[in-house]
Order: structure tokens, then sequence, then C-alpha cells
């Protein structure tokens, strides 16, 4: 399927940090919006809970829920369960005042003692940062297993509509003999490894949203997403490849390469990932999981590396290499095999934001030339 080109880096320039009102945000909140295959009549006069607000794709779902108020007048109430006060009055300084709009502060970990009525929950909380799994692991269990737990209580006594679950590709484990993954497929985790807290708690609490909803009738659809990137996203010291390129590009930093850089990604930028997540809560098949991908421009991690720095015209920024002897515990030591998003694209779905296009987005959206 070809991709469709639709905007050029020069649509983009001028643009404030990042934010609700960021020039490049509120062009990409237009594109999602106007996706002629997402039913987001579904959601008007609806109240959504989304947990993880100020992640990055649960922050641009509350952006388009939104905007969707701002633009289309949908009257969608948003909650947005959040752990960090200060963060989230940040990321939604715009909406502080909004009548359609409340930040609740607490733990997921936590029994939710909310009252509000509640018609959809997006439940995103959780961290893959390999910062956190090599200084937390136990927190990342507690928050996808217990936390999973607490949002499917809250739901049974609201009687939501759907529940969607933001789950990992690493679920599949170490898979072998296979040119795709498919939803069904299942490989091999090692559980000793510390990386394992991560997509060993994920596999468990999608078997706790299947067990809930065999024993209580409640609705859910999990997305298992791949390497995602762009504005927003967590660049201080996160650990993860595309954050950390995007971090030493924002700061006028060579990138340094702790590999050879041959190893292999594909990279779905923030639209086309939001789309498929509102896509599946409101059309997917309840129980099902979908992957969430773009696979149709592999590079290697120095080439993207290499996109990058040419990015900024002018400047002497170079990609160099410092390889260390050993590689830290926190990363996913698994081989790539390509997701298959089949599944997804019947539901209308399809990426259209090609990488080096994405690149530029993300990087202006920083502030950056």
């Amino acid at each position: 399927m070809k991709q469709k080109k639709t905007h050029s880096y020069s649509e983009y320039k001028g643009v404030n940090m990042f934010g609700y009102k960021n020039n490049i945000v509120q062009q990409d909140l237009k594109e999602i919006i106007n996706k002629e295959e997402i039913p987001f009549q579904k959601l008007q006069n609806k109240s959504v809970l989304i947990t993880g607000a100020s992640g990055m794709l649960a922050t641009y779902m509350v952006y388009t829920l939104m905007y969707l108020n701002e633009i289309k007048e949908c009257n969608i109430n948003v909650l947005a369960l959040v752990r960090n006060k200060a963060k989230a009055e940040n990321r939604f300084c715009d909406f502080l005042e909004n009548k359609n709009f409340r930040i609740l502060v607490q733990d997921v970990c936590e029994k939710i003692d909310e009252e509000t009525k509640v018609d959809y929950i997006i439940h995103a909380a959780g961290n893959a940062s390999p910062k956190f799994i090599i200084n937390d692991p136990v927190g990342i269990i507690k928050a996808n297993t217990l936390g999973t737990i607490n949002v499917l209580e809250f739901a049974k006594k609201n009687e939501v509509k759907n529940i969607l679950y933001t789950s990992t590709r690493e679920v599949y484990g170490k898979v072998d003999n296979a040119e795709e993954i498919y939803e069904d497929t299942m490989g091999v985790l090692e559980p000793t490894e510390l990386r394992a807290c991560y997509p060993e708690s994920k596999r468990m609490s999608e078997t706790i949203l299947e067990s809930y909803r065999v024993q209580y009738g409640i609705p859910y659809c999990t997305v298992r997403i791949a390497h995602s990137y762009g504005p927003g996203m967590a660049i201080n010291e996160d650990g993860r490849v595309m954050s950390d390129f995007i971090s030493d590009v924002v700061n006028n930093r060579n990138i340094v390469l702790k590999s050879t850089g041959t190893a292999k990604r594909a990279f779905c930028y923030i639209t086309d990932a939001v789309s498929a997540l509102f896509l599946v809560l409101l059309k997917g098949e309840n129980g099902a999981a979908y992957n969430v991908a773009n696979e149709k421009e592999e590079k290697e991690i120095r080439e993207v590396a290499s996109m990058l720095v040419q990015l900024k015209k002018g400047s002497d920024l170079k990609v160099v290499f410092d390889i260390p002897e050993t590689q830290s515990a926190g990363y996913s030591k698994m081989g790539r095999v390509k997701l298959n998003t089949e599944k997804l694209e019947q539901l209308g779905w399809s990426a259209n934001v090609y990488l080096q296009e994405g690149l530029e987005r993300t990087v202006e959206s920083f502030g950056e030339e």
C-alpha cells in the first residue's frame, strides 16, 4: 500500500514550544479528526477516562478529544489520570478552566475512587523506559498488573462501552523462523532477564483483561504498539533510541551510538499511531488485539541518526560511535521481526506519514529550525 504524502516541512515553520497550541500539534490534530474511517461521533456527549494521560500517545489522545470539543462541539468529558500533577498541569494548561476536562491525581496502583460516570477507558499507564526498567522493575510490574485490575474494577461499576489497553510488541517475545508476527503469534520470553518485567507484566495484564471479559462481561480491545515517536515524546534521559537521538539534535549535540547501528527498526509517527488507537477503541472487536506499526520504512539505527543530524542545516553535528563492552540490561535483546498490521488495516487504517516528514515535524515541535 502506497503511503500518502501529507505536508511539506516548510508548512511548519514558526512553531511554539510543545503544547496543545503548538503549530505542528494543531496540524496533527486536524489530520486525526478528519480521518473519515474513525467514527468519532460515538464519543458525542460521552465521558472518557485516560490513565497515564501525561504519556506521549495518551497526551495526544487527550488533545484530540479536546480538539473535537473545540472544532466539532462534541461535548466529550475527559478525565485525565496522572501521578505527576505539575507535569499534567503543564501539558494540559489550556484546559484547566474547561468544564469538559479534569485531572485526577493518583497512582493507578491504588483503587480508583471516582464518582464520575465513564463511558470509555483508555488504559495507557505504565513505563517502558530502560531507565525505569533498571531502577524500578517492581513498579513497572505493579502498574501493569495491579493498575489493570484497578481499572477493570472501576469499569465494573461504570458499565463502560469499551476499554482500550495499550500493550506492546514485546509481548510476542523472541520469535524464530517467522517473517512476520501476527496477533496469534507467540514466542519465548526469558523471565529472569531484567527487561522481562515489562513484557511479562504486559502479557499478564492482557490475561487479566480477558479474564474480566469472560467472568464479568467487561469489553476491551488491546493494541500492541511498536516503536512510535512524535511531538511530546520524553527526551530527557529516557534511554530509548529515538528519544535519545531527538534529544541530542534538539540540544545541539552529536548523536552518540552505543552500538554499530546496524540493528533495524520501523517507526510510526504519532498521528498514525493515535489514529489507530481511536479506530480500535471505536471499531475494534471485543477481546481482540491489534498490531500497531508502520513497517513500510525499515531503517538501520545509524540511518535514522544520520537523517536527524542532517535536519540541522548549517551545523557541524555528526554521528559518532562509542560502543561499550557490555549492553545495559534495560534494553530488549529480542531480534526484530516485522509486525503484520492487516487486521488493523481491515478497520480502515493506513500509515500516512513518511519517516523523513515525521522526524522534521518532531524536531520542529521542540522549537528547532
